[in-house]
């Protein structure tokens, strides 16, 4: 059973910020796949939720003019994987969100719904990291664009005020153009499995296809919110294609992470799967980008 004390579907984006002003106690819900669990478990019981599911423009990815790929909220999981621009232009993405839960799961679970909820283990997490990706929020008081790299305050918890509605997730052009990318999720089981560690590299290659240009990695499950790996970042643009890039890699991201240990892996075993699965992911993302490695 469901112990929901009010239920309001809202008409619009304004409408739903009118209504959570009215209730400070109330919980934005979409697709649910989150919200509907924990008022089962009785983590919520007696709530009221304000449902922006149905809200036409939060839903689909399109491309502006400038390049820039804007992705609603409430679009979902299967969705973001199939889109033709998601395909073509950020795949890493779309694989990441393809390997969360089972099919039920990525039909109604949406990518606004998974950063909003702030856990570390959110697969669409990492590749918006490495994309740089823009949240844009909407409140009582206009519109802010919030970094991603800014977005997580801790574990659970996100800038995002109470009032406020994710309305956008914008990736620039000069965050995914000339970018290859891979995403790598470690779990005990193949399917219906939250990540014990996840990894997303995005790597753009010099004209040569020896050296790296830049590269973007990150990581969830590997601190209490998802995490970029900056100072290593720095350290290898320009580096060769070669063991002596991927041994700095794999060495270089163990002094940016804190992973801990739980019931599903010590700390011990993650610190083992940042570096292998940081290696790993790069050089798959070297070959996504057009390089040769032994991957």
């Amino acid at each position: 059973m469901y112990d929901i004390e009010k239920f309001y579907q809202a008409t619009d984006v304004k409408d739903a910020i009118r209504a959570l002003l009215a209730d400070p106690a109330a919980e934005i819900i979409a697709g649910g796949s989150d919200v509907l669990i924990k008022i089962r478990e009785g983590k919520m019981a007696g709530c009221s939720l304000v449902s922006i599911h149905g809200i036409k423009e939060l839903a689909g990815v399109e491309m502006l003019s400038d390049g820039t790929i804007v992705i609603g909220p409430a679009t979902t999981f299967s969705h973001v994987t199939n889109n033709e621009i998601v395909q073509k232009h950020i795949p890493m993405l779309g694989d990441a969100v393809d390997q969360a839960g089972g099919p039920q799961l990525r039909n109604i679970g949406t990518v606004g719904g998974n950063v909003c909820n702030g856990v570390t283990s959110a697969d669409s997490a990492t590749s918006f990291c490495c994309y740089d990706a823009i949240m844009v929020l909407e409140g009582p008081e206009g519109i802010r664009e919030v970094p991603i790299r800014d977005w997580y305050t801790g574990p659970g918890r996100t800038v995002r005020n109470h009032e406020e509605v994710l309305t956008q997730i914008k990736i620039k052009k000069e965050s995914y153009e000339g970018f290859g990318g891979h995403y790598i999720k470690y779990g005990k089981r193949n399917a219906m499995e939250i990540a014990t560690l996840g990894c997303a590299v995005t790597v753009k290659l010099t004209e040569d296809k020896k050296h790296i240009d830049d590269m973007h990695i990150a990581y969830g499950v590997a601190a209490p919110t998802p995490i970029r790996c900056f100072e290593i970042e720095k350290q290898v643009k320009g580096m060769e294609i070669g063991d002596d890039l991927f041994e700095t890699v794999g060495k270089g991201v163990l002094e940016e992470v804190n992973p801990r240990t739980s019931w599903r892996a010590s700390k011990e075993f993650r610190l083992q799967l940042v570096e292998e699965l940081g290696k790993r992911a790069l050089k798959q993302a070297i070959i996504n980008a057009g390089g040769e490695c032994n991957a």
